[in-house]
């Protein structure tokens, strides 16, 4: 991934949340504070202490789409509810990238809203559009990359991945390692995707990835839904979503989703004995980097908790905790230089060749609305 702007010392300080305020570690805090709803930056509500004590009154923080085996959510939000005492409820937690958006805006009024959205990069930028999102500055603002973030921080990548391909090697003969290869007979029946590209965003990457190994580009994704239309009409394609589940039953022995999904699923599987040999291999003719995002409900139904996630799961508690769980973090090379990074745990991602490049924001959107026009027709099911 590439490598964000080094931080200073005293900022690695203030995330490590010290109760003092914000202005006593980068930024001084607002004359007058204002209220969390509006707040853009922990210093603007009047400093860290005082965030963290809004929060606390509020006493909860709702969520959606936060499966606990993805990307360690069930370890951060058991971190913050033990750090803070406020309780995270998760709403659809398989749900999808849209899932989330579409609940934002029918929950708007009612308090049941999503407080906070982790999505796809390209589902960040169409809520920010919609007006969905309001702005706020965490403490590890300046670390984040000018290209993983909004300019009007109304968004801002945490944690990323590559395409993978995983496989049951109990269930598969030879587990495929590029795209090319899912083109044999003897994946019939067996290649999966995590959802609907329409909707999910991991399944959205995953005709990015095979767009670009089947001549395609950033600008043109429509050779990826043709590479699926094509293992759909062979059969090895399978409109089943993969899901742990479905690949300890045998359903899905073949998976294209993120590695650090792939890769944290072995685990899983060794923990609980479950029949299963599950590899993961990084495609080299088709391989494609992104971010998941984050932002904050415009209007949340817990503001200031919404805030203090936001903080906590950019804090080097947080970002080590996405690490334990192969998925990069956005301050991944800031934590480096000063010194926070969990060393053995970075030790453990695989290693992929060269540096990735990422599409801009025109070709996400031409990408998406190419693949909401095109693949129900290419891909049925």
């Amino acid at each position: 991934m590439p490598a964000p702007r080094l931080r200073t010392a005293a900022v690695a300080v203030c995330l490590a949340f010290a109760a003092a305020p914000l202005g006593a570690c980068g930024g001084k805090p607002a004359s007058a504070p204002r209220a969390p709803a509006v707040a853009t930056s922990a210093a603007d509500a009047g400093g860290m202490a005082a965030l963290t004590a809004a929060a606390k009154k509020e006493g909860s923080l709702n969520t959606i789409a936060l499966p606990g085996d993805w990307a360690n959510y069930g370890a951060l939000i058991d971190g913050f509810e033990k750090k803070y005492g406020i309780k995270v409820a998760v709403e659809n937690p398989e749900g999808t990238s849209q899932d989330e958006i579409n609940a934002v805006k029918e929950h708007r009024r009612d308090g049941s809203a999503p407080d906070v959205i982790d999505v796809g990069s390209s589902f960040a930028r169409s809520a920010a559009q919609q007006g969905l999102l309001a702005p706020y500055e965490v403490a590890a603002w300046d670390s984040i990359p000018k290209e993983q973030k909004d300019p009007r921080a109304r968004w801002y990548n945490n944690y990323g991945g590559y395409v993978s391909i995983g496989c049951d090697a109990k269930r598969v003969k030879t587990c495929p390692a590029t795209f090319a290869d899912l083109r044999k007979p003897e994946y019939k029946g067996k290649v999966a995707l995590n959802g609907n590209p329409t909707r999910s965003g991991s399944a959205f990457a995953g005709v990015y990835a095979a767009a670009l190994a089947n001549g395609g580009s950033f600008d043109d994704i429509q050779p990826g839904i043709d590479f699926f239309a094509e293992l759909s009409k062979s059969g090895n394609f399978i409109p089943v979503e993969s899901t742990p589940s479905t690949i300890e039953k045998g359903q899905t022995p073949i998976s294209i989703d993120w590695d650090f999904l792939n890769l944290g699923y072995a685990d899983q599987f060794r923990r609980k004995g479950a029949d299963v040999d599950w590899r993961t291999a990084i495609p080299f003719d088709g391989s494609f980097a992104e971010y998941y995002a984050h932002g904050v409900n415009k209007d949340a139904p817990h503001p200031a908790a919404a805030r203090l996630w936001q903080e906590y799961v950019f804090s080097p508690e947080g970002q080590n905790i996405r690490l334990g769980a192969y998925a990069r973090p956005v301050l991944m090379d800031a934590m480096k230089q000063d010194g926070t990074l969990d060393k053995a745990a970075a030790e453990n991602l695989p290693t992929v060749e060269g540096t990735p490049t990422f599409p801009t924001e025109a070709q996400r959107e031409k990408a998406r609305e190419t693949v909401n026009r095109n693949w129900a027709e290419a891909v049925p099911g």
